[in-house]
């Protein structure tokens, strides 16, 4: 066994469960898939399989040789980069013994890893990370690269075990394929928290945290997406045929009442006709009460059973599946030209873009390789194509007019458009969610018109006051879909910037939904194939 889970529970300071009482075996060299809603404590779990947090309760037993690439990286910024890697013990022993100085430790620490230090080097350049000094602090350094010299580490340990949060967020094409291929080879066991369906794709087994604890499916995340399908369609099924029997209890219970409420009446006319004493005819309507309100408070039983039981399947069905943002059509004609870029190129003062590119001569010149000529219709759907630091979001910029070019010249009709980054930075963090939304309502709608939208977008009451800054990925793109829906603000374009990179599954159906049903004009950066197959993006521009 490589990892062994026993009755694991992990609750927050505040008392907040955020799992309990898991179980999970994971056999050496099993490679899984672990998905489940934002929120629903992937990391929190990878963390205490890697040894990084406790458990509130509960056992993992772990191998000894694993290595983990986390999804953040800030608590590394103050590191060089052989720090981060774990390699600057032995660099310092290997530095020490080659300057003269024998002493045992030295030796001990390097444990005869001689070539350490090349070993490290081959692995950065294999992730196209060439040249970059492993003293150089990890401050600075885009997320992309982070990410790739995390992933180096993977080969440069060679660990039996091997755990990786969302480690496609940052990576391009070429990152995205050369990770991929990595994982295929390796004999090491795999567990990856990941969005990204093309890998989900290449892993033999999904593992699913929920509020019903950890479910394993024996097949990748096609066949994951069927299995659930199926699931979720049962228990549609079920909730209809509680919702009858709850129907037909309740009319039963009326109609017990109704019965009783008659026979009361004729009781009490009777006992009078009869000339039944008083007391008689007291122990007589007390024995009826008895009897009719035993059978009441079966009923009662009845329907309140039947509520709970469909309360725990609701919990199990996705509230997504009712979401649905439907924009207006834009105003704007199909086939307007928006933008007109005719040999357009651009370069920063320094080409600030990634810390790396100022060490090469040619970060200086202009951004790209070859002027860009092209035209943006009303109605088209492009992608713009690149590896990291080619310039994408610098073009994004220069589409929404917030940059001029240095070279060449761009025209630009008037349009409206919105622009959704990985951070959903339309969201402001100090606010809360009403105060979001209030910002938004720029038609002056009634308090309780824009608490009904914040309702239909999965935001209830008790999360008004909730400050933005703590919501998820998922719930600011929803957030966000919102206050455009408040505003009935419908863009002639959306620019997405990697839209999909801090979402859960369930939240990238939803903006897939979204923009496939928009009938405007879309920009995306995006190395989420499936999103932009899904999304009918076909036209791409590359960028070189």
């Amino acid at each position: 066994m490589s990892f062994i889970i026993k009755d694991l529970s992990y609750i927050h300071a505040d008392k907040e469960i955020l799992f309990s009482h898991l179980h999970l075996s994971i056999n050496s060299g099993d490679k899984i898939a672990l998905t489940g809603n934002n929120g629903c404590g992937k990391s929190t779990l990878m963390r205490i399989l890697v040894g990084d947090l406790s458990p509130s309760s509960g056992t993992v037993l772990r191998p000894e040789h694993l290595y983990y690439v986390p999804q953040h990286f800030g608590q590394y910024d103050r590191q060089t980069i052989a720090q981060a890697l774990g390699i600057s013990h032995k660099l310092s022993a290997l530095h020490a013994i080659l300057s003269g100085d024998a002493t045992e430790k030295h030796f001990n620490t390097l444990n005869d890893d001689w070539n350490v230090e090349e070993r490290a080097q081959t692995s950065l350049d294999s992730w196209g990370l060439d040249g970059i000094p492993l003293s150089r602090p990890m401050e600075g350094l885009s997320g992309g690269e982070k990410t790739r010299i995390f992933l180096a580490g993977m080969e440069l340990h060679n660990p039996t075990a091997i755990l990786l949060d969302e480690p496609t967020n940052y990576l391009d094409a070429d990152g995205r394929e050369r990770l991929y291929n990595l994982i295929r080879r390796t004999s090491a066991t795999v567990l990856v928290i990941s969005h990204d369906r093309t890998l989900l794709n290449q892993l033999p087994a999904i593992c699913e945290l929920s509020s019903q604890g950890l479910t394993y499916y024996s097949g990748n995340y096609d066949f994951y997406k069927k299995q659930k399908a199926l699931q979720q369609k049962a228990l549609t099924q079920q909730l209809e045929e509680k919702q009858k029997a709850l129907r037909l209890a309740r009319k039963v219970a009326r109609e017990v009442e109704e019965r009783k409420s008659k026979q009361n009446v004729r009781g009490e006319k009777n006992s009078i006709k009869k000339g039944i004493p008083r007391i008689m005819m007291g122990a007589l309507k007390n024995n009826a009460e008895n009897s009719s309100s035993r059978l009441s408070s079966i009923h009662t039983e009845k329907t309140e059973k039947l509520q709970a039981e469909m309360s725990g399947i609701k919990s199990s069905l996705p509230q997504t599946d009712k979401l649905k943002t439907d924009f207006n059509a834009s105003h704007l004609h199909v086939g307007k030209v928006l933008v007109k870029a005719k040999d357009v190129n651009f370069h920063y003062p320094s080409l600030a873009a990634s810390p790396m590119e100022t060490t090469r001569p040619e970060a200086v010149k202009e951004l790209w390789s070859s002027s860009l000529t092209f035209q943006l219709r009303s109605g088209d759907r492009l992608s713009l194509k690149g590896k990291n630091g080619s310039g994408k979001t610098t073009l994004l910029k220069l589409i929404m007019g917030e940059l001029h070019p240095t070279d060449g010249v761009m025209e630009r009709a008037g349009f409206t458009s919105v622009y959704l980054d990985q951070e959903y930075s339309l969201v402001r963090n100090e606010r809360s969610v009403l105060q979001q939304a209030e910002a938004f309502n720029h038609r002056h709608l009634p308090e309780h018109e824009v608490k009904t939208i914040l309702n239909r977008y999965l935001f209830p009451r008790d999360v008004w006051n909730k400050p933005c800054g703590k919501l998820s990925g998922g719930e600011k793109m929803r957030l966000s879909f919102c206050c455009l829906m408040i505003a009935d603000n419908t863009p002639d374009m959306f620019i997405l910037d990697e839209p999909t990179n801090n979402l859960d599954i369930e939240s990238i159906e939803i903006i897939t939904a979204t923009i496939r049903d928009y009938a405007g004009t879309v920009i995306a950066i995006s190395h989420d194939r499936e999103f932009l197959k899904d999304t009918g993006i076909e036209r791409e521009i590359l960028l070189e």
